[in-house]
């Protein structure tokens, strides 16, 4: 990424007011019921379920909810579940690009669903491929900066696999491979940081700014998006200035 993005920023503070919203347990939910199906029930031997209930946990999702997930997930209570992912791209307002990653069980009605938010909110279903190749898959935590120096936290994580630790004004993010997310956690941990999200993202390898009428459309898109059910994740190389920032917050 060339600069920092104003977008990152707003998707994870965003992302930690969803968090207490009963749309984002649903997610998490699913989550977890798709890696108890792949791994099997035993968080010690299923990282990728560890991590799914670590998360669920941190967001305050009731323990009944997330052990029934568990359970349906491995198919311990007769329910079948069977989830597939799906990743939609798309040209949104100024020639900026989105990647919706989704997970269903309907792979009709995520497709007609996903296709009806984007053509009602100004953007284009783009062409496979057409899209993804401006993102790369990483791991990304986000964290306050609480005092700290870009440095503090590079020498934190940096033998954790750390690629970059970027500066997002009120907040820090690193980057990293998606397999090195869990060391990464562990040296925060062990440095004494707090960090607020941590999630394997695709992350734009250039940013596409926008100015204020554009990005009013865009953040009408994106909460299309993001309200459907079937809908995990919206990435976007969509930059937001500090003025954009202001002025839609002042709306």
């Amino acid at each position: 990424m060339s600069g920092h993005s104003k977008w990152a920023t707003t998707k994870h503070k965003k992302a930690i007011l969803d968090s207490r919203r009963a749309k984002s347990f649903a997610k998490l939910i699913k989550n977890i019921e798709v890696a108890a199906r792949m791994g099997g029930p035993d968080l010690a031997g299923n990282p990728g379920l560890e991590l799914a209930v670590t998360k669920a946990k941190k967001t305050s999702v009731p323990a009944d909810n997330i052990d029934r997930a568990i359970k349906r997930g491995a198919g311990l209570t007769g329910e079948v579940v069977d989830y597939t992912e799906i990743m939609y791209e798309c040209r949104g307002p100024q020639g900026s690009a989105l990647l919706i990653e989704c997970l269903t069980d309907n792979k009709n009605r995520a497709a007609s669903e996903v296709r009806l938010a984007i053509s009602r909110n100004g953007g284009t279903i783009a062409d496979p491929g057409s899209v993804s190749y401006l993102f790369s898959r990483k791991g990304v935590v986000s964290m306050p900066k609480n005092g700290l120096s870009e440095d503090d936290v590079l020498m934190a994580v940096l033998d954790a696999g750390a690629e970059e630790v970027k500066d997002n004004g009120d907040s820090f993010e690193i980057h990293s491979e998606p397999t090195d997310l869990q060391a990464i956690r562990d040296a925060l941990k062990e440095a004494g940081m707090e960090y607020e999200t941590d999630e394997a993202e695709f992350v734009p390898s250039m940013q596409v700014p926008l100015d204020l009428d554009a990005a009013k459309k865009f953040m009408k898109l994106v909460d299309a998006l993001e309200e459907l059910d079937d809908v995990q994740n919206v990435y976007s190389n969509a930059d937001l200035s500090d003025e954009v920032q202001a002025a839609l917050e002042a709306e």
